[in-house]
């Protein structure tokens, strides 16, 4: 018997999540689906994560055990050779029996992407959601800091949430502007007109990094909705704090909507 590990990436747009559901179309259902028509085996997939239906993932990272003899480093493109399109094996590795992609993640980083132009992009709509008034990035980046460190984060987790305990830590959060003057150096990230309507917010593509040591049910999703309203003003950044020692999920905006969300990477402690 033996333990593979899979570093994992897809397009959630058409999928009711990441774990197993009656209807089969989830990003789980298809990769047991190519592994049993690699091997043979009906194997049960441990993932590191579960996304919510339309929530993308660049580096999902899963692990099962197998009887096969096929070489770990075969399994990336026998297994892209039976996936669909929209998801890809990025890489396959021995792992030791013991691990488990879950109980063995040291951290995690998802990113949400706001995309604050006048017009979406048709190109990346799927992955960014589009907001079409300015917001103030500089006010967002504030707010972010009062998540840090260790708290009890049950006003940004849904009522739903089954988690005996809702205290997690936020290693690292960042808003990250996107550099698009290459692509456009005809077009000014600030038109005149947005100035003077919206005085102190920007357009532009921003991407929200937060890295923790684990997230509750619609945890980044309810962070980003009570952050967008920062950036439109209706929050000021203290409320953030305000909010987190509420701990009570009314006080938090609403769930930002999943197709901007990505499980970006999941890091572990090295091992043989």
């Amino acid at each position: 018997m033996r333990n593979i590990g899979l570093i994992v990436s897809y397009d959630g747009t058409g999928y009711q999540g990441f774990q197993t559901q009656p209807g089969g179309n989830t990003i789980q259902n298809k990769l047991e689906e190519a592994i049993y028509l690699l091997s043979g085996e009906s194997v049960r997939l441990i993932g590191s994560g579960r996304t919510d239906a339309g929530v993308h993932a660049r580096g999902q990272v899963v692990n099962f055990h197998t009887s096969s003899s096929i070489p770990a480093e075969r399994w990336e493109r026998a297994l892209n050779a039976r996936l669909p399109d929209d998801i890809v094996v990025q890489s396959a590795f021995p792992a030791p029996l013991e691990f488990h992609s879950r109980r063995w993640a040291v951290r995690k980083t998802y990113r949400y992407s706001i995309n604050c132009n006048r017009n979406p992009d048709l190109f990346r709509r799927h992955y960014q959601f589009h907001h079409h008034t300015p917001l103030n990035f500089e006010a967002m980046r504030s707010g972010l800091g009062h998540l840090l460190g260790e708290h009890d984060f049950s006003s940004f987790t849904s009522p739903q949430s089954t988690k005996p305990s809702h205290i997690r830590t936020i290693i690292d959060a960042k808003l990250v502007v996107e550099d698009n003057a290459e692509a456009f150096p005809e077009k000014p990230v600030l038109q005149a007109w947005d100035t003077k309507q919206y005085p102190g917010r920007q357009r532009g593509i921003v991407h929200l990094y937060i890295t923790g040591n684990g997230f509750l049910y619609n945890m980044v999703r309810i962070i980003t909705g009570t952050l967008i309203q920062v950036g439109e003003g209706k929050r000021s950044p203290d409320d953030m704090g305000i909010i987190l020692a509420a701990k009570d999920r009314s006080k938090a905006g609403p769930t930002a909507v999943p197709h901007g969300l990505t499980l970006w990477e999941v890091e572990y402690e090295p091992f043989n």
